[in-house]
């Protein structure tokens, strides 16, 4: 047997190359990195971030067209009022759960793969950053093999 190194011929049995020193025997394998380990975090980035700026949509909303503001035109009927005030409370709603299921993936917790399944679902229906996110999401979290991954790299609650 020969060293990988240096060429010098090694004895059996021995676990160093007596010329370069270098350690003889079977190479340690890298470590192999799931497919989705690097992805999590970047959806819970990314959750967080879509997130807050639906917060800060939410929050305008609701500010414009809050209770005893009359900010639209005259012959507007009144109930458009009361559904910008629902879209606004919607964003706030969505923008605190997409919060919660980023700070989830980002913790690894169990519970936060399902609900940024869910929410990915919902997203898609919202067309642009909502859409690409859900797509996104659905990716990385969605398959059955992912399911064993994100479980043996999740935290115990």
């Amino acid at each position: 047997m020969f060293c990988d190194r240096c060429g010098a011929k090694v004895q059996e049995g021995h676990a160093f190359c007596p010329a370069c020193g270098k350690s003889i025997g079977t190479v340690p394998m890298m470590p192999v990195q799931g497919r989705i380990e690097g992805h999590v975090r970047l959806v819970g980035i990314f959750w967080l971030a879509l997130s807050a700026l639906r917060l800060v949509g939410g929050f305008a909303v609701l500010t414009i067209f809050g209770e005893g503001l009359h900010t639209l035109a005259r012959g507007v009927p009144g109930f458009v009022n009361d559904i910008m005030q629902t879209v606004g409370g919607v964003l706030l709603a969505f923008g605190v759960l997409g919060i919660i299921a980023g700070w989830g993936l980002l913790e690894r917790q169990r519970w936060a793969r399902m609900l940024a399944i869910v929410l990915g679902c919902f997203g898609l229906l919202d067309v642009g950053l909502g859409t690409a996110l859900g797509v996104y999401t659905l990716w990385v979290l969605l398959p059955a093999k992912s399911e064993r991954e994100y479980n043996q790299i999740a935290r115990v609650a």
